[in-house]
């Protein structure tokens, strides 16, 4: 008789979450903010990182014509960089006034000669500060490259000593240091967290709202499988598409190469999302409608996602913070998925993240449930 019970249960779970799938395909605002987190979400975090020099747009007026001013205007090229325009001094300000570059720079008549005769010559960098977070970055870029090519330049006639120390810079899990690579990969860790807890707790809602959690009040059915219904399959949705942007987006559309197994992080973003899909139908039972649960979601996601180590090192926070922070599944689950998908680390060194997320699930589904229940129970 046990038996038959658990297998009706199961069966009465499956019916349910299938139920869910179809509500889901019937409201197209979901579908289409499903589609959006997936893929141009996605693509904008990796492609437009507002503090990267990317392509800069910059110009030079060479006044001097030397085999210093040529070495210098050589010095800036791609990624950072658009290939320089050698410009006029008369064309200088034209170009900036119609914003066709960021930085200008000026080398001065006798820039060379000066430079050899000790005199320390002034170079004039014009910067269109409007773009402010390449204006930020690029002066500081464009300085070091200018320092870097007159040493060198004077290290060749003079014949400086070599320093007593060579520092030699090994870039390991991101050899060009290309932030698309962070940015993408951090925006479906972070996805993932997001659209679980908005789609089960819309779901709850959204039955509450159109009187629907009242029919199944009369049905069969146990307040624990109607909220693994909801878990699984909402978690499943999310779970697949996921996968996909790993895929079709990350792999394929931004040439993000992964280093660890795409099925490993899955089963660990199985395991969050129980325990995000739990605390969805958490603050679903708090809130009383749509607008309410929006604003839990603003309270709620933007520690989960600043503070879990996702944007800033874990190591750079308060202690406290730091703490705290390990309450929250988003923590762990940062921390497995950047183990997996950047430095290909496997199960043997994820698993304390593992079980700590799935005991972290369990104690938030059983405080669901038990919210779930009474809130039933002031409905019957």
């Amino acid at each position: 008789m046990t038996t038959a019970l658990s297998l009706r249960s199961l069966a009465n779970i499956a019916r349910l979450g299938v139920k869910e799938l179809w509500s889901l395909a019937r409201d197209p605002i979901m579908l289409v903010l499903i589609v959006y987190t997936f893929t141009v979400s996605i693509y904008v975090a990796a492609t437009a990182m507002p503090d990267s020099l990317h392509h800069a747009a910059i110009a030079i007026v060479d006044e001097d014509g030397s085999p210093l001013s040529a070495r210098i205007a050589a010095s800036f090229y791609p990624p950072y960089f658009k290939t320089p325009d050698m410009i006029s001094l008369n064309q200088m300000d034209v170009g900036m006034d119609n914003g066709n570059y960021t930085f200008v720079l000026d080398i001065p008549p006798d820039f060379q000669r000066d430079v050899l005769a000790g005199r320390s010559p002034t170079a004039q960098l014009n910067v269109d500060a409007t773009r402010m977070s390449q204006a930020f970055t690029g002066n500081a870029y464009i300085l070091d490259i200018i320092n870097a090519e007159v040493t060198e330049f004077l290290q060749r006639y003079r014949g400086a000593a070599p320093l007593p120390v060579e520092l030699v810079l090994h870039t390991r899990f991101n050899p060009n240091l290309e932030r698309a690579w962070f940015g993408a990969l951090m925006e479906i860790i972070n996805n993932v967290t997001m659209l679980s807890i908005i789609l089960t707790g819309a779901a709850l809602i959204r039955e509450r709202e159109h009187g629907t959690i009242e029919h199944l009040l009369v049905m069969p059915v146990t307040p624990m499988e109607i909220m693994l219904a909801k878990i699984w399959s909402m978690g499943l949705v999310v779970l697949i598409a996921a996968a996909a942007a790993l895929l079709f987006i990350v792999q394929g559309a931004l040439q993000v190469p992964i280093e660890g197994s795409i099925g490993l992080f899955l089963l660990v973003a199985a395991l969050h999302l129980f325990a995000t899909t739990s605390m969805g139908i958490f603050l679903a039972t708090l809130a009383r409608s749509m607008p309410q649960f929006g604003m839990l979601l603003v309270l709620v996601l933007l520690p989960l996602q600043l503070l879990s180590g996702g944007s800033t090192p874990r190591e750079s926070m308060p202690v406290l913070v730091q703490d705290l922070m390990l309450a929250a599944p988003t923590t762990h689950f940062v921390s497995a998925a950047q183990g997996i998908l950047y430095r290909g680390a496997g199960i043997t060194v994820v698993w304390p993240q593992m079980l700590t997320i799935l005991v972290i699930g369990a104690l938030l589904f059983f405080a669901s449930l038990t919210r779930f229940r009474k809130t039933i129970s002031q409905m019957a």
